[in-house]
């Protein structure tokens, strides 16, 4: 619908499902354990759903039986696994065990701080790992920042390090930088130390990993992205 101004996003439908989160429409996993209250939630969803569905698109609306019985059978495989995170952790750090968050995607693409409106839905600072987990940020003690050697970007959205040469097309292939999701070929760069520098204070970092150096050792010489 944006059509050269595409986000370039993995269109499995994060996004349409984080707006029905915030316009409160959204079916969360606590909903599959109560079938009565189910069936209520999926009717008001379906009621705005099918009128977006017959008006707007102009195809068939959804069968609200149909729905309901594919979500009934949601929440008997996920039963056994759905749980009060924010409790669960925190009697396991009262326990003295240790609890590790891995977030996903990276910094510039948060909808808050990140390339907006390239971005994601969700956040993916150090912060979103203790929203997204039910977790006190009082609770984190150290928190490491991930840096490929080399910038990596799918889809639209500033990149001031890319390389749309034989270089880029090099590490593409040598580092196998294909969408997870999508397949898409990822757009590569010179490391950017400006976009970590950003990072690393924005989500408070306490140290650092680079990875994947190997793939740039047959380059005769390496470039980084820094300030004038």
């Amino acid at each position: 619908a944006r059509g050269g101004k595409a986000l370039g996003t993995t269109r499995k439908g994060v996004g349409p499902a984080f707006a029905d989160k915030t316009a409160r429409l959204g079916i969360r996993t606590g909903d599959l354990l109560d079938k009565e209250a189910l069936l209520e939630r999926l009717r008001s969803m379906l009621d705005y759903k099918n009128i977006i569905l017959t008006k707007v698109y102009g195809v068939s609306p959804l069968s609200l039986d149909e729905v309901y019985a594919q979500y009934c059978q949601y929440g008997e495989r996920l039963a056994p696994y759905i749980r009060e995170t924010a409790i669960m952790l925190e009697e396991a750090l009262s326990r003295g065990e240790l609890v590790l968050l891995e977030g996903a995607q990276g910094t510039l693409l948060d909808p808050d701080f990140g390339t907006y409106p390239y971005t994601t839905s969700s956040s993916p600072l150090a912060g979103g790992g203790c929203l997204g987990a039910g977790l006190s940020p009082t609770r984190l003690t150290r928190i490491l920042g991930v840096f490929k050697a080399y910038c990596t970007r799918v889809g639209g959205g500033p990149m001031p390090t890319e390389l749309k040469d034989e270089t880029g097309d090099l590490i593409r292939e040598r580092a196998h930088e294909y969408g997870t999701t999508t397949g898409r070929p990822r757009r590569c760069g010179w490391f950017d130390a400006v976009a970590a520098r950003f990072s690393t204070r924005i989500n408070g970092f306490t140290g650092a990993a680079i990875t994947r150096l190997d793939i740039l050792d047959i380059l005769p010489r390496l470039k980084i992205g820094s300030y004038l």
